[in-house]
């Protein structure tokens, strides 16, 4: 059997990673020979993919961002496009990267009707509609959707797609985290340290608009407590010197980790870490199922903003998918002009000292588990897609 798999940004090539994992897992107990090629990332290809071009950076929230993004996208598509009339695959899986991924399930249909498309871990239009409309292409062309989220099944399955709701594939990278003492003393920090983790990008336009806020943040809280030493992870490895930077102009105590380690020492990171400032996304939810204390951020160019505000009436209740599956504010959030250094110290000094509102935010993370589903999301997905392809 042989299978495409199809995504994009840091995000998408872990979520693709795991999946990958479980597919040749269950392909093994089957004894089903298995070949997977890819648009995604490295972690894909450590997974046992075999990647055509790296997607892994290429891909920005805006209109304005994206456009940078135009033309190393057509090319991967117009190689994709190539490769695909000589030697099509016996399955498509397509995940989240909604613009291409739109485009290249659209296009799969009408040139191989009978080739399965599976949609797994669709945009999340199910929670940020554009006024009334939003795209629901994806129903039309897919033959199932694997839903990560209970609402998004409910979304698509009431608009008519064919949905499983496999569950969050975060609950599979759950690990036991070692102490805390244990942790620190692994990463080289002082016990007596308070650790403040900064999480701002998976995307260079995240790194321009975000950074710079997050870095000041930490600025002034360490200022005022010289006890919170800070700790950044980078997305990719182009962004450690620039972090590194930041921390140098501002003459903060701390260290960046590189993306080449932080995969294996996320459990101790979490493990030493009070408080993260982090953008929206995918880490929200990491953040949460590992308890440690968060405030989620994001902005976009002014433009942008704009654009989404004034004409395309973008107006949602929630960004972080934390917030989003609770149905509640429990993560501070700040968008746009509200991301402000005054306002995350704020914030942030609440949830550092305050032992009644970290006590409330972690008491949340406990109702926010039980709505992710149970352990086996990866191999529940792989299932039903070696399934669906092979029948």
């Amino acid at each position: 059997m042989r299978l495409l798999i199809s995504t994009g940004e840091v995000s998408g090539d872990l979520q693709g990673s795991l999946l990958i994992e479980a597919l040749h897992r269950q392909a093994r107990k089957c004894q089903l020979p298995l070949e997977i090629i890819a648009l995604g990332g490295k972690r894909m290809q450590n997974a046992g993919a075999n990647l055509i071009a790296d997607t892994s950076s290429i891909g920005a929230i805006g209109l304005i961002e994206a456009l940078p993004y135009v033309i190393p996208t057509l090319k991967v598509q117009s190689m994709l496009d190539d490769l695909l009339k000589k030697d099509p695959p016996d399955g498509v899986i397509l995940i989240d990267y909604m613009g291409p991924n739109i485009r290249l399930g659209n296009q799969f249909r009408q040139r191989y009707p009978s080739v399965p498309i599976v949609y797994y871990i669709a945009p999340q239009e199910w929670a940020w509609r554009l006024g009334n409309g939003g795209t629901t292409d994806l129903i039309d062309f897919s033959d199932r959707i694997l839903a990560i989220f209970k609402a998004e099944a409910d979304f698509y399955s009431n608009r008519g797609g064919k949905v499983s709701w496999v569950g969050h594939p975060m609950i599979d990278t759950v690990k036991d985290l070692p102490e805390r003492t244990e942790a620190l003393n692994s990463l080289g920090i002082p016990v007596s340290k308070k650790v403040l983790l900064l999480l701002p990008a998976s995307r260079s336009q995240e790194l321009k608009y975000l950074m710079p806020t997050l870095v000041e943040s930490a600025f002034l809280l360490q200022k005022s407590d010289p006890s919170i030493y800070v700790l950044v992870a980078a997305g990719m490895d182009r962004f450690e010197l620039p972090l590194r930077q930041y921390l140098s102009r501002y003459g903060i105590e701390g260290k960046v980790i590189s993306s080449k380690e932080i995969d294996a020492l996320k459990p101790t990171i979490f493990a030493a870490s009070d408080l993260a400032l982090a953008k929206s996304g995918t880490i929200n939810m990491e953040l949460a199922i590992n308890n440690v204390p968060q405030i989620v951020g994001y902005r976009v160019s002014t433009i942008t903003g704009l654009i989404a505000r004034r004409i395309l009436r973008f107006n949602v209740d929630h960004i972080s998918p934390v917030n989003l599956i609770l149905k509640k504010r429990l993560v501070p959030e700040l968008v746009q002009e509200e991301f402000t250094a005054e306002t995350i110290v704020e914030l942030a000094k609440g949830l550092i000292y305050d032992n009644s509102i970290r006590a409330s935010m972690l008491e949340g993370y406990k109702e926010l588990k039980q709505n992710l589903g149970s352990p086996g999301a990866t191999d529940r997905a792989a299932k039903e897609i070696l399934q669906l392809v092979n029948s």
